[in-house]
């Protein structure tokens, strides 16, 4: 009997195959540890996604991890940027293992450069490139896909080609010599591989090259293969019954054994020992550290004769004059800026400051509004440097919630721009940075239980409404997806997630089994990438130095986006900083630019205040459509109850609308408004917690309490918050006796008190919320407010504006700004432009139809002014074709007839479509009904066309064409006199459009 911990198994899949493989990268190594293997390689198709998850798998459960790939190469002789259709269809599989930090780095170069460079269909190397790049790899013949096997394939000729296959083991014999190169079998049930093992067993021994026996691992145990071929049936879209779809041959892609293994190589003449014990071999050579601690932050410009700590300093300081005026030398002020700057020096993370800090000045110095979110509020230095706008001393916001020396990670500001300059926001990150330094991230969609159940079920060809009966049985809970095996019953941890009609279902429908079983082996396997929404990182060395890219999909903007998912990017030590659109700063933008256009009144980012006493009016009123953050109907109701009156009061609520909290806002209100006594479990608490009431709300309040009663440092308190929010047995049984010796040494507690606070402290750290990150966004729920309640007309406006794709929105705000009191006229030809316009008429202009007269907030809308409908709002309708109308309208002044407009506008350009819908909404009612003018349409674009034509080709000028102004129409325009739409049909089309 062979011993079982000689073998490793050199050619595995895991699912970032994606939907081919279905081995979880966690338990392919669980499974190799439970053989008693003592290695374990990773050989994803032309992808390297999951090779840190691998190996910190790998060394968490003690076995050596192989970083490797399956490239694909092109056919001999064609280079890897060819994109003929038939010379360059083929291709070939290799097996590359990185042997050491040299076979690593050109590891993450081949599949990076064939992403970019040489991806036909598949990312793909040419052999030339390969030698080029083969240091540090080991690399074999591969399985029956690879070159040399397919030349030695019966089945894929009339004659094998033995004499060329023979050339090209040569040739890779000479890129890696003897001891990197290995011949590779495999068994796998297919009649060719007999064929060609017999052959490459001979070489083998001829030759004197290397060889190993290796099975294409394709899922973790021999069990999942029937799971594994529902999976390629989602691949293929195709059914399982189907007698011609893509299959494996049989069931042996498994991580078997080494002896299983033997055994199934048994047959195989002359097969030395040593094409199992080489596998080890191999794994013993490889030996690639993937654990670097460092960060590798880019460099930025900074003024001759400074370092990144002294120009940072500098900064800071003059940004504290400029936040804090006479009160900058104040000793807290100094204080807090000290203790930050030693923090942020000692972490080395200077230069990060700097970066973000020029990101930021960037953005204002080209009127990009621009908020961030998250921790990095409590950081006085990034207040000062201009990278937040909330003071953290006035809002009592804790810096070590955001950078804290016993926690070691890097710091992570959340910039929000509009979302119409995101963009250029990136663009300036490359130029600076350089394309090479700057990615987008990957992310990848994977099948949830739902998603789950439908692609089985379509596999299984389960009638569509029976699977999506079975599908909605599992709870869609929003932010805490439901298991299939949490909605059977299955998770003792969670029994009040199990669903009794799926549980009977399950246990009486063998169909139903056979449908969860499957969705169940599925469920959570990557099923696409994609780009992450916002993230990006950038590097201090070209990005392959650090990790793999891939060619971008559509509308990614950087030249390139990672292979690793952003938790994998930070933990490597690089810096990702998230560039996410906000429409709302659109909105402010575009509203304040409309307030400047027509009051001169200029606002910024700065200047908006947060005390005004008519922003909390209206936030009381509930009149608050389109306010960030507290437009939905259940803050909208605890707004009108609590009848906030200061900014904390919006921070407040912003944090307590959550689950689990939310079941505190009706005592917070109590006591806000003296209904009720605030209560404490101590004396000790009421000065952390008074401000909100009683109520532990805020995380920064768990921090305070630990600091302030038991002596922890702050650096030291987040930490235990952190653990107890996780839960974290240790950090409860350890810290309930530090913090009693603490708090009685510093306030005097008894144990029996101490214990009381610590107990309270377990529900406030798990419910707690950022109070930073919750500042930052009441910061924009004010201020939005303020320019609603305050320039109503021009807020609405921009609101149309900026969800004027959006047909479900723009029809509400039109109903709400009605109800306010502002008329929004209907599109008209002559006096829309592309987008919402403020328009102002007489003063006897008479209300709108739909104005609620027992509104609960006065909103003061200048007599006579409205807002006018825009083009491009209108469905099928694009900016193209609008642009075609105002340039004509710009030429010529207003349209004066029906015949004007035809032949002033190139109707070509507008397009059928977009005439008809324009016609529908009656943009065009001031020239006939809209039945007639439907009717007319091809007579209007052809008359257009013709004089359009004529024009261009010199012949004749419009002037020409249609004699003038053409006051009288051609008899080919005449309106017929068709029935008209009921004012029924007419309503139904402008909903429609």
């Amino acid at each position: 009997m062979y011993q079982t911990d000689d073998f490793v198994h050199l050619h595995v899949h895991s699912e970032f195959s994606l939907l081919d493989g279905l081995g979880r990268v966690d338990k392919l190594v669980e499974r190799a540890k439970a053989l008693g293997q003592p290695a374990l390689a990773l050989t994803d198709h032309g992808t390297m996604h999951g090779v840190i998850p691998f190996f910190r798998a790998c060394k968490s459960a003690g076995i050596r991890p192989v970083i490797g790939v399956e490239a694909y190469m092109t056919r001999w002789g064609r280079p890897m940027t060819g994109r003929d259709s038939v010379d360059d269809k083929d291709r070939h599989h290799l097996l590359l293992l990185a042997q050491n930090q040299t076979g690593y780095r050109n590891l993450l170069k081949i599949c990076s450069d064939a992403q970019l460079e040489g991806y036909y269909y598949k990312p793909r190397i040419d052999a030339e490139y390969l030698a080029a790049n083969a240091e540090g790899l080991i690399c074999t013949t591969g399985c029956l896909a690879a070159e040399l096997p397919s030349l030695l394939n019966p089945e894929k000729g009339a004659l094998p080609q033995e004499r060329l296959a023979l050339d090209r083991l040569h040739w890779y014999l000479d890129v890696f010599g003897k001891d990197r190169f290995f011949i590779e079998l495999q068994e796998h049930d297919i009649p060719a591989l007999q064929t060609v093992n017999k052959t490459l067993v001979d070489w083998s021994a001829r030759y004197d090259v290397g060889m190993i026996a290796t099975n294409d691992v394709h899922y973790v145990e021999a069990r999942d293969a029937a799971y594994h071929d529902v999976l390629l049936c989602v691949q293929t879209g195709s059914l399982v019954q189907a007698s011609d779809r893509m299959r494996m041959s049989g069931g042996s892609y498994y991580l078997k054994s080494g002896q299983e293994m033997r055994d199934i190589f048994r047959p195989l003449v002359n097969l030395p020992e040593s094409a199992f014990t080489n596998t080890l071999r191999i794994a013993e050579m490889c030996d690639v550290d993937l654990e670097d601690k460092s960060f590798h932050l880019p460099d930025t410009d900074i003024p001759e004769g400074h370092t990144y700590e002294s120009y940072l300093r500098q900064m800071t300081d003059e940004g504290l004059r400029w936040r804090y005026g006479a009160r900058a030398d104040d000793p807290d002020v100094q204080a807090r800026k000290e203790h930050e700057l030693k923090i942020i020096h000692q972490m080395g993370f200077d230069v990060y400051f700097l970066i973000v800090a020029d990101l930021c000045l960037y953005a204002r110095g080209r009127g990009i509004w621009y908020n961030v979110r998250g921790s990095g509020a409590g950081s006085i230095v990034a207040y000062s440097v201009g990278i937040t706008g909330i003071d953290p001393l006035v809002n009592n916001l804790v810096f070590e919630r955001f950078l804290n020396p016993g926690r070691v990670t890097m710091p992570d500001f959340d910039l929000d721009f509009p979302d119409d300059q995101r963009e250029e926001m990136i663009r300036y990150t490359i130029a600076k940075y350089g394309a090479d330094h700057v990615a987008q991230i990957v992310s990848f969609g994977r099948m949830k239980a739902r998603a789950a159940v439908r692609d089985v079920g379509r596999a299984l060809d389960v009638p569509l409404d029976e699977v999506d009966r079975i599908a909605k049985l599992i709870p869609a809970i929003p932010g805490k997806p439901v298991t299939i095996e949490q909605a059977l019953g299955r998770d003792a941890k969670k029994p009040d997630l199990v669903v009794p009609d799926m549980v009977t279902e399950y246990e009486s429908h063998d169909y139903v089994r056979e449908l969860l079983d499957n969705a169940m082996a599925l469920e959570g396997v990557a099923r696409h990438s994609s780009t992450h929404a916002a993230a990006v990182i950038v590097t201090d060395q070209p990005l392959t130095t650090y990790l793999p890219v891939m060619r971008p999909q559509k509308a990614v903007i950087t030249e390139a986006v990672t292979q690793f998912e952003f938790p994998i990017c930070e933990s490597i030590g690089l810096l990702k900083v998230d560039f996410l659109g906000l429409s709302t700063l659109t909105v402010m933008r575009e509203a304040t630019r409309i307030i400047r256009e027509r009051h001169g009144v200029e606002f910024t980012l700065d200047n908006i205040p947060l005390d005004d006493e008519e922003s909390y009016k209206l936030l009381s009123s509930g009149e608050v459509s389109g306010v960030f953050q507290v437009e939905g109907a259940g803050l909208r109701r605890m707004l009108q109850d609590m009848q906030p009156s200061e900014f904390n009061h919006i921070v407040a609520a912003i944090s307590l609308y959550r689950p689990g909290p939310m079941d505190f806002i009706p005592e917070y209100i109590a006591v806000m408004h003296g209904r009720k006594e605030a209560e404490y479990v101590h004396p000790v608490l009421e000065p952390i917690l008074g401000e909100t009431y009683g109520i532990c709300v805020y995380q920064e309040q768990v921090i305070r309490l630990l600091t302030d009663i038991a002596g922890y440092t702050a650096g030291e308190a987040d930490n235990v918050r952190r653990g107890i929010s996780k839960k974290s047995e240790k950090v409860l049984i350890q810290h309930r006796e530090i913090f009693a010796e603490g708090s009685k040494a510093r306030v005097g507690l008894t144990r029996k008190e101490a214990d009381a606070i610590w107990d309270a402290l377990m529900g406030f750290a798990r419910y707690g919320f950022n109070r930073a990150h919750a500042a930052d966004y009441a910061v924009i729920t004010v201020q939005t407010a303020y320019l609603k309640a305050h320039y109503p007309l021009e807020y609405m406006a921009a609101m149309l504006q900026v969800e004027r794709d959006n047909s479900e929105k723009v029809a509400y705000y039109i109903t709400d700004s009605r109800r306010m009191g502002i008329e929004v006229l209907a599109p008209d030809i002559n006096a829309s432009g592309m987008d919402f316009v403020v328009e102002q008429h007489g003063e006897d202009m008479p209300p709108p139809v739909g104005k609620d007269s027992r509104i609960s907030y006065t909103f003061p809308i200048p007599p006579g002014a409205a807002i006018r409908y825009g083009l491009a709002a209108i469905k099928n309708v694009g900016e193209g074709s609008v642009q075609a109308i105002l340039d004509a309208r710009q030429d010529g002044g207003a349209f004066k007839t029906l015949e004007d407009f035809c032949q002033r506008v190139d109707l070509r350009k507008v397009g059928k479509k977009a005439l008809e819908c324009l016609i529908k909404v009656g943009a065009l009612d001031q020239f006939g009904r809209r039945a007639q003018l439907l009717d007319a349409m091809d007579q209007m674009i052809g008359i257009s066309k013709t004089g359009h034509e004529a024009e261009e080709a010199g012949q004749l000028t419009m002037f020409d064409l249609f004699g003038g102004a053409a006051a009288t129409a051609p008899a080919s325009l005449r309106l017929k006199d068709v029935p008209p739409m009921s004012p029924k049909e007419r309503l139904a089309l402008e909903k429609e459009l």
